[in-house]
């Protein structure tokens, strides 16, 4: 092990969170042969094999195991110094490790915009995952802070609100529902419903409006992506039920329509959360900042939400 580099250990350690090489050649932006290489080098290093194969599954080994543990201990170690010579300097360098559910997709990378233009010298590291590998990076000491509509209800977990989330039932524009007014929630049972995957946001947000409604909306379809699902829709495949912030150019351009529901929008808050042990390095707690100071106003700006959403906003959460 005495010549295996950071490099390869940082390989090595995506490939085995996720046990797939080419998500962890997505999320490196390398290419599946030269994570495949890095992999086979490290390998050469140890002289065991750390992944087998099994039809198209991909396990760690006992050796994998041993050497996942050290390799994350190195990596924290790593960042723990960087953070520390960063703190030297405030603010205005290091790296901003953080994460986003993918509705977060259609506004964060203006807050970052945003943000940069305060700390031009503050280096990003951004991952889109679900709710589900949020939680498990932030245990895993993997980002530093995370934004999400639901935090998870964990003791270890400090999460703050910083701006609203809405979320609407869109239609095809020549639905029937489409344009009545006050439509009771029990109208779309015998509807084909389109939701997302258990473990992402808009799925929980779902299952707890539909929960307390009297009438209960079966789902008919899921689909683990947002803009999937509003090609559904548009395409008349069924109803959808999305965050408001990923519909506004298909609503502006007539492709999309919001129904209206009693007690809808359902409105929830984006969040930003970390591990309440984790010792955030300052370019960390700037962005916190600058996020309760600022993300609603810029979410506003960024993403035009539908006159619905200002109109009848509810907030529950």
């Amino acid at each position: 092990m005495r010549n295996a580099t950071l490099r390869q250990l940082r390989v090595f350690e995506c490939v085995a969170r996720h046990l797939n090489f080419s998500r962890a050649a997505e999320e490196l932006h390398l290419t599946q042969p030269a994570v495949s290489t890095a992999v086979s080098q490290l390998e050469s290093h140890t002289g065991l094999a750390l992944f087998e194969h099994l039809g198209h599954r991909v396990f760690l080994t006992e050796a994998g195991k041993v050497t996942l543990a050290s390799a994350r201990a190195i990596i924290q170690q790593v960042r723990e110094t960087e953070e520390a010579l960063a703190s030297l300097g405030g603010a205005a360098g290091g790296t901003l490790n953080v994460a986003v559910i993918s509705a977060g997709n259609y506004f964060f990378p203006g807050l970052l915009a945003a943000f940069k233009k305060h700390q031009p010298n503050v280096a990003v590291t951004l991952m889109v995952n679900n709710r589900d590998q949020l939680w498990r990076n932030l245990a895993d000491n993997i980002i530093d802070i995370a934004i999400m509509g639901r935090p998870p209800k964990d003791a270890d977990l400090i999460s703050a609100p910083f701006a609203p989330h809405p979320y609407a039932v869109i239609a095809p524009p020549d639905h029937p529902l489409v344009g009545k007014k006050r439509v009771a929630w029990g109208k779309l049972i015998g509807e084909r419903m389109i939701v997302r995957e258990r473990g992402s946001d808009n799925r929980a947000t779902f299952d707890e409006t539909n929960a307390e409604m009297k009438s209960k909306v079966p789902v008919t379809m899921e689909i683990a992506s947002n803009e999937t699902i509003k090609q559904s829709v548009i395409a008349g495949m069924g109803l959808g039920f999305l965050s408001m912030h990923t519909i506004a150019p298909e609503y502006e351009l007539n492709r999309l329509a919001i129904i209206d529901i009693i007690g809808f929008p359902v409105v929830r808050h984006w969040h930003v959360v970390h591990h309440r042990q984790k010792r955030l390095p300052p370019v960390a707690e700037a962005f916190t900042r600058f996020l309760h100071a600022e993300g609603a106003g810029l979410i506003e700006k960024l993403v035009h939400v539908p006159n619905i959403a200002r109109s009848k906003r509810k907030s529950t959460r």
